[in-house]
């Protein structure tokens, strides 16, 4: 995956929206330094440095295309979903906040919210033309249906991605890693340049923890 996120449109010539310091500065004192590190990325990918959107592509694109490729019916399609989202996350940039989310976190819920806003408007071009009155009648109300399980289940994520967002750090990225990325621990590890037992570890600690923070079995 080598794809130029900012393929489709270059920082500096249509970005609409507000500018770095537009924004109330978080208070940073008391947060630990890879959030402050993640704060000053995001603040200069706002401002448009080459070098910051490159290290943010390299930190998360591999995790963004997983989860793209899991979500839309083709690979050239999952491939333009990853452009989108990190044009997204360059508009948005200077809105992060560390105090509130962790930078993976953000990047994963802004990712799912593309993801399911760009196959809704999939689905919406296709044209019932060759339903009757009963079928579109079934049809609204499954529409309707789906609707309310996808809004729960974005509930779901979000309370769930909080929770992981409270996590050690090693713990809260092989958590995403492995089920949101759909990476094998050893993939993590050699990622991340850690041993496999480590990997493991981390990974029993944080399932652990969430189920005594939700009261039931982890899933994601």
């Amino acid at each position: 995956m080598t794809q130029d996120p900012n393929h489709s449109e270059q920082p500096g010539n249509s970005r609409q929206g507000s500018q770095p310091g537009s924004t109330s500065r978080p208070d940073l004192s008391s947060l630990p330094e890879q959030e402050r590190l993640d704060y000053d990325l995001m603040q200069r990918v706002a401002a448009n440095q080459e070098a910051a959107v490159a290290d943010l592509y390299d930190r998360f694109g591999s995790l963004v295309f997983r989860m793209a490729l899991q979500s839309m019916p083709t690979r050239a399609e999952a491939e333009d979903a990853v452009q989108e989202v990190f044009v997204r996350l360059w508009r948005t940039a200077d809105r992060y906040d560390p105090s509130k989310a962790a930078l993976v976190t953000w990047v994963m819920l802004l990712t799912r919210r593309h993801l399911v806003d760009k196959l809704r408007r999939k689905r919406a071009r296709i044209k019932p033309t060759a339903l009757d009155d009963t079928q579109l009648s079934h049809a609204g109300a499954w529409e309707q249906a789906a609707i309310a399980a996808r809004a729960e289940r974005d509930e779901h994520f979000a309370a769930l991605m909080a929770k992981v967002d409270q996590l050690p750090e090693l713990q809260r990225t092989v958590v995403i890693r492995a089920y949101l990325g759909g990476q094998t621990l050893r993939q993590i590890g050699e990622e991340l340049d850690t041993p496999l037992g480590t990997i493991k570890s981390a990974l029993s600690r944080a399932l652990v923890r969430l189920r005594e923070r939700t009261g039931e079995e982890a899933s994601l």
